[in-house]
């Protein structure tokens, strides 16, 4: 029996493309009376002024032409998403040579080393670190080397793989649920928002602190237990299958945190530093964050001592890597250009606004967390789903009375959740594969603490809501 294989986010966002110039065929045509916003600096729909315009169906070429559409306009030559696009593949070409130097490997190694016999407090340390990673640029599949590193340490000092599995996965999770400045999730939103993504900083940062906070004490709590009564482990079943497969295996080899490497990652928070200060008081944006990490790049590689061709092929390599989420961004936009040249955007605004219009802000701002939260299953991929969805649910905001920014913390922390146990994630299966830990035994030990994350979410933004 031929196994069926859950679509790719292209495939999803190109059948969505499709479905939306079909649906220009159907739904009526119409428009909002667009107002400027002096508060907000910005265009605004004006409520109550929706009315029907002429219809302008779409057909093949502009479905073929979506994606081009996507990056700019090509009758204007205005930009849309090719900035963000480029921004993403700088952001993966600056990763990869810090990367390439050992730094990030290093800096995980040397602190696990100096924790020798007091392993409990690699716990939540090394779950910073990785929230660290997730918060500051979505640390996901450059979580997967770790696995092998960490998990036989984790074995060693009494606990079991799940403590192990759990340290890198919900570490990084919990970071990327909290995304602070993550530029493919946060960044992107506010950007699709059309709001500059300092704003609702406060409030992202008290989610990331509460959340690691909880996860912590979760992780801890079990890894205790565990260390007291092995048989409570959740992989009882398999002690010693791990012990022989992962403590009598060829000894994994880390790099030394050489001076170095330390100046390394001390550049590499201080570029992230320097782009929070351009964005919230120089007046920064996409090409001049895009500058600073080709320069930043630069100065890692002579630091850490890369060959020309070795800074060079990494840079390239890795935005490489990125080409695919580049390509989903524009994918994503151009299915909003094939909506707004169909004059149905508004017309689904306005559907939306008679279903969340009358709702209290905070159930409100509750209603598009569910919503992103659904959302996030079909649309797996962070920055595709940010920049089809903002465009649409932001202006809602405005008619509720809820600031664009509570809406991006919205779809953030619900496009966070599935890092944790989505099973369509090459992120969560491989972690689980390495770590010999079955999906079924995962959701075990997930469950009560999703949950929690989930309520406390809800509870953080409806007091935004409250205080804003």
């Amino acid at each position: 029996m031929t196994k069926i294989k859950f679509p790719s986010a292209y495939t999803i966002l190109m059948l969505l493309t499709v479905l939306m110039a079909v649906l220009t065929w159907v739904i009526p045509a119409g428009q909002y009376q667009m107002e400027n916003n002096e508060v907000l600096g910005r265009m605004v729909p004006l409520v109550g002024s929706y009315q029907t315009v002429d219809a302008n169906p779409q057909g093949i070429i502009d479905v073929l032409m979506a994606p081009i559409q996507g990056f700019y306009d090509p009758a204007s030559y205005a930009a849309r998403a090719v900035d963000v696009a480029l921004f993403v593949l700088v952001i993966g070409g600056f990763l990869a040579v810090v990367t390439e130097t050992g730094a990030i490997d290093a800096g995980i190694a040397g602190t696990m080393k100096r924790l020798a016999g007091r392993e409990k407090w690699m716990i939540p340390i090394l779950m910073g670190l990785f929230a660290l990673g997730g918060t500051v640029y979505g640390m996901a599949e450059e979580t997967i080397p770790f696995y092998a590193l960490l998990i036989p340490v984790m074995i060693a000092a009494g606990y079991d793989s799940i403590v192990g599995v759990a340290i890198i996965m919900v570490g990084a999770g919990i970071g990327c649920l909290g995304s602070t400045i993550n530029p493919f999730a946060t960044v992107i939103a506010s950007n699709a928002a059309e709001i500059n993504f300092m704003e609702g900083f406060a409030l992202r940062a008290i989610i990331l602190v509460l959340g690691w906070l909880a996860c912590v004490i979760y992780v801890m709590r079990y890894a205790e237990k565990v260390k007291r009564d092995p048989m409570l482990s959740i992989v009882a079943h398999q002690k010693d299958e791990n012990l022989k497969h992962f403590l009598h295996s060829k000894e994994q080899q880390a790099p030394e945190l050489t001076g170095k490497r330390k100046a390394v990652l001390a550049i590499f928070g201080l570029t992230f530093a320097v782009m929070m200060w351009g964005v919230s008081l120089a007046g920064w944006w996409m090409a001049e964050l895009s500058a600073l990490f080709i320069g930043s790049s630069i100065v890692v590689g002579f630091v850490g001592r890369l060959s020309e061709v070795e800074i060079t092929d990494s840079f390239v390599n890795g935005a490489r890597d990125l080409l695919g989420v580049a390509l989903i961004i524009a994918i994503a936009r151009g299915l909003v250009v094939v909506m707004d040249n169909g004059n149905i955007t508004h017309t689904i605004l306005n559907y939306a606004e008679g279903l969340l219009g009358g709702l209290h802000e905070i159930a409100f701002i509750n209603a598009i967390y569910w919503v992103e939260a659904v959302l996030c299953l079909v649309v797996p991929s962070s920055s595709g789903l940010a920049v089809l969805s903002m465009p649409v649910l932001a202006p809602l905001a405005d008619f509720a009375g809820v600031g664009r920014e509570l809406v991006v913390t919205a779809f953030q922390s619900a496009s966070g959740l599935p890092n944790l146990v989505t099973p369509t994630s090459g992120v969560v299966m491989g972690g689980l594969a390495i770590g010999r830990v079955s999906y079924s035994s995962w959701l075990k030990f997930i469950g009560p603490l999703l949950g929690f994350l989930t309520a406390m979410v809800m509870i953080l933004l409806s007091l935004g809501v409250a205080f804003s």
